[in-house]
C-alpha cells in the first residue's frame, strides 16, 4: 500500500490509479488518524470506498472535467488531513509525548504532530540503564519541527532543564526547599547541580559557621534554598545555611522545653578547640571544657573525642537568657578523690608514672584523675637537684611514699627520696666531733662556705671558722667554689640537718699560743697598724693584734695617738693587760723600761670588730695624777 503526499502530481485521464482499497473499510476522519497516532497517512484513510462489494473498483469516466473534480478533492482532502493532524505545537516549547519505539540510537515519541519526534537514546540512559518503555508520557522540547528525515526533533535534556528552571522560579518565589549535588569547589563557593542546572552556593552560606574545608563537600547531596534567581542571564544564588537555621530553630524550640541543669543527654561533637569542646544538644551548642572531660589530666581535647561523635554528657549549668549551656562529661563517673585518704594512707608506697614536670617538682599520676606531687627538695637525699627534669622524664615509672593527702584540696604530696636511707639518719655511725673530713666547696654566702663531704651531706664553715689570724670579711677571700678543703666537725645537728666545719682549726690557736708563751710585764716588740680615738692598735704577731691606749703612748700628755705614734712604727710595749677568754691584750709604750708594778686596770669596752677581737680601754688607773704636780 503506497503512501501519498499533497505535493504527488494529478493522475492522466486515460490511467486508472494503483490504489489498494479495503473493502468495508470506513472512512477515516482527521479526529480518528490522529488517535491512532499515524505518522503519514494511506489512501484507504483519505479516500472513501466504492459501496459494492466488487474487489474492483469501477473505472473513471473517460470526461476530463470527472477527472479535475478528482483531483481536486483528492488535493482538498489530503491538505484537511495534514491540517487536522497539527496540533498547536511550535518550536522552543515545551510538550507532552507518547513513547512509541526504542531504537538502538533514538527513541520515538507522537507528540501529535503529522510527523513523529525523536530523542538521542542517550537522553534516556542512567548509566547504561534505559529509563523510559513504549507507552510512557513524558514531556519533551520541541527544537525542531521537522528536520532533514521530516521528524520532529525533541529534546528530554532540555524538557527537563526547563522543568528545572520553573521548580527553582517557584522555589524561589515559595521559598521552598530544593535538593541539590555539590558538583565542585570555585572560587568563593562551591558549584551545585540542581536538575541539571547549575547554581552558585556562597562559603558564607555553606553552614551557620565558617567552613574551613569546601572540599569536603564535593559530591555530597544538600538541601538549600533559592536567594536569587536571572533565568536571562542564567544564574542562581543558593544558601544552605538558610536551611540549616530553620531546622536549628525548630531543634531549639524543643531543646528548651527538654533541657534542665542535671539531666544527662546526648550530643554530637561540633567542634574542638584548646580549651575544649562544642557539643550539638539539638539546635543549641553547649561547652565541654577541658576541665570537665576527665578526672585526670588531658593535654588536648582531641585526646578523647572527635567531631561529628555522639557522646552523653551532664547539664552543669543552663542559661536560659544567654543560651549559654555549660556540660560536663567526667561527672558521669564517680570522683576518685572521694575515697583518697582511704586508698592513700600516708607512709604507703605507691607506684605511678611521671605526667607532666616543673620546675618545682614533678607530678606523678597514680589512677586516672588521681596525682600526686614530687616537691624537688623530696627527689634526693644526696644528689643537688636543679631541676626535677635531671632526675625523672614524662612517661617514666617510679616508686614514691606518700607524705600526706589533702582530699579536700585534691593534693597528695610524694616522696621519691624516702624509698632510700637518709644518710642523716646515720651520720654519727660515720662522723663524730673532732673528725676531720675533706669535701668540695659547694656554696659561698656571706656569712660562709656550704662544703659538701658526702652526697647529701653538707657543713657550713663559717666566715670566722676559716682563720685564726687573719681577718676575713668575706669567705671569697680565703675560698673559691669547687675548691677541695680539709675541715674538722665542729658541731652536728641531725634534727637540724645541720654540720658545722672548722678549717682554721686544724692548726692551734695561735692566740692560745700567745697566751702561753707570755705574760704580764713582758716587753713585746709591735707595729702600729691603726689608730682610734682612744688609741692605737699594734700587731704583736701574724694575726695578734694589742690595744695601747692613748695615756700609755707617752710620758707626756697626748690629745691624739697620731701625736705620739705613727701607723707601720715599730715600738716596744710592756705587757699591762691579758684576757684569754676575750681575747684582749693591753699595751704601754711608757712603761717600758721602767721598774714598776703592774696596775690592774679597769674593764675594756671594745667598740672595733677586728680580726683578734680589738676593745677600747676607757682609761688606766694609774693612780692620783694630782698628786704628782
Amino acid at each position: 500500500m503506497s503512501t501519498i503526499n499533497a505535493n504527488q502530481p494529478a493522475l492522466e485521464n486515460s490511467e486508472t490509479p494503483e490504489v489498494a482499497v479495503e473493502s468495508a473499510q470506513p472512512a477515516v476522519d482527521a479526529s480518528n488518524a490522529e488517535a491512532n497516532g499515524a505518522a503519514t497517512a494511506t489512501v484507504s484513510e483519505i479516500v472513501p470506498v466504492a459501496a459494492s462489494s466488487d474487489a474492483t473498483p469501477s473505472a473513471p469516466e473517460s470526461d476530463t472535467s470527472d477527472n479535475e473534480d478528482f483531483d481536486m478533492d483528492f488535493a482538498s482532502i489530503l491538505a484537511g488531513f495534514e491540517e487536522s493532524h497539527k496540533s498547536e505545537i511550535n518550536e522552543n516549547e515545551l510538550v507532552k509525548g507518547r513513547v512509541v519505539k526504542i531504537t538502538d540510537q533514538v527513541v520515538v515519541i507522537d507528540v501529535g504532530y503529522k510527523s513523529e519526534g525523536i530523542v538521542p537514546i542517550n537522553e534516556f540512559k542512567e548509566g547504561d540503564q534505559i529509563v523510559v518503555k513504549p507507552g510512557d508520557e513524558i514531556d519533551v522540547f520541541v527544537k525542531q519541527l521537522e528536520n532533514n528525515e521530516g521528524y520532529v526533533e525533541l529534546s528530554r535534556a532540555d524538557a527537563i532543564r526547563m522543568q528545572t528552571w520553573d521548580q527553582i522560579e517557584k522555589a524561589s518565589r515559595d521559598a521552598v526547599t530544593l535538593k541539590g549535588r555539590v558538583t565542585d569547589r570555585i572560587k568563593g563557593g562551591l558549584r551545585v547541580d540542581i536538575g541539571g542546572i547549575q547554581a552558585f552556593l556562597p562559603g558564607s552560606q555553606v553552614d551557620v559557621r565558617p567552613v574551613r574545608n569546601l572540599d569536603s563537600f564535593r559530591n555530597k547531596e544538600i538541601e538549600v534554598r533559592v536567594l536569587k534567581v536571572n533565568k536571562k542571564r542564567g544564574n542562581i544564588v543558593l544558601s544552605r545555611k538558610v536551611v540549616l537555621e530553620e531546622s536549628i530553630n525548630l531543634l531549639k524550640d524543643q531543646t528548651f522545653k527538654d533541657l534542665e541543669e542535671g539531666i544527662i543527654k546526648d550530643g554530637q561533637v561540633k567542634n574542638i578547640t584548646e580549651y575544649g569542646a562544642f557539643v550539638d544538644l539539638g539546635g543549641i551548642d553547649g561547652l565541654l571544657h577541658i576541665t570537665d572531660m576527665s578526672w585526670g589530666r588531658i593535654q588536648n581535647p582531641n585526646e578523647l573525642f572527635k567531631v561529628g561523635e555522639t557522646i552523653q554528657v551532664k547539664i552543669l549549668k543552663f542559661d536560659r537568657d544567654k543560651e549559654r549551656v555549660s556540660l560536663g562529661y567526667k561527672q558521669l563517673i564517680p570522683d576518685p578523690w572521694a575515697t583518697t585518704v582511704e586508698r592513700y594512707p600516708v607512709g604507703t608506697r605507691v607506684n605511678g608514672k611521671v605526667a607532666s614536670v616543673t620546675d618545682y617538682g614533678a607530678f606523678i599520676e597514680l589512677e586516672p584523675g588521681v596525682e600526686g606531687l614530687v616537691h624537688v627538695t623530696e627527689m634526693s637525699w644526696s644528689k643537688r637537684v636543679k631541676h626535677p627534669s635531671k632526675l625523672v622524664g614524662v612517661g617514666q615509672e617510679v616508686e614514691a611514699v606518700v607524705l600526706e593527702v589533702d582530699q579536700n584540696s585534691r593534693r597528695i604530696s610524694l616522696g621519691i627520696k624516702q624509698i632510700e636511707i637518709n644518710p642523716w639518719d646515720t651520720i654519727n655511725e660515720r662522723y663524730g666531733i673532732g673528725t676531720r673530713v675533706k669535701g668540695r666547696v659547694r656554696n659561698l654566702t656571706d656569712f660562709g662556705a656550704f662544703v659538701e663531704i658526702e652526697d647529701g651531706i653538707d657543713g657550713l664553715v663559717h666566715v670566722s671558722d676559716i682563720s685564726w689570724t687573719k681577718r676575713i670579711k668575706h669567705p671569697s677571700e680565703a675560698l673559691k667554689k669547687n675548691q677541695e678543703v680539709e675541715a674538722v666537725i665542729t658541731a652536728i645537728d641531725i634534727d637540724g640537718r645541720r654540720l658545722s666545719l672548722s678549717i682554721k682549726d686544724l692548726e692551734p690557736n695561735a692566740w692560745d699560743r700567745f697566751f702561753d708563751t707570755h705574760r704580764l710585764g713582758d716587753v713585746v716588740t709591735g707595729k702600729v697598724t691603726r689608730f682610734a680615738n682612744f688609741g692605737a692598735f699594734v700587731e704583736l704577731e701574724d694575726g695578734i693584734e694589742g690595744l695601747c691606749h692613748v695615756s700609755e703612748l707617752s710620758e707626756q700628755h697626748v690629745d691624739k695617738p697620731e701625736d705620739a705614734v705613727k701607723v707601720g712604727q715599730k715600738s716596744q710595749f710592756k705587757i699591762l693587760k691579758m684576757d684569754r677568754e676575750a681575747r684582749k691584750i693591753g699595751l704601754s709604750a711608757r712603761a717600758v723600761g721602767k721598774d714598776e708594778p703592774i696596775i690592774e686596770v679597769r674593764n675594756y669596752s671594745s667598740s672595733d670588730t677586728g680580726m683578734a677581737g680589738l676593745f677600747e680601754v676607757a682609761d688606766f688607773n694609774r693612780g692620783d695624777d694630782s698628786s704628782k704636780n
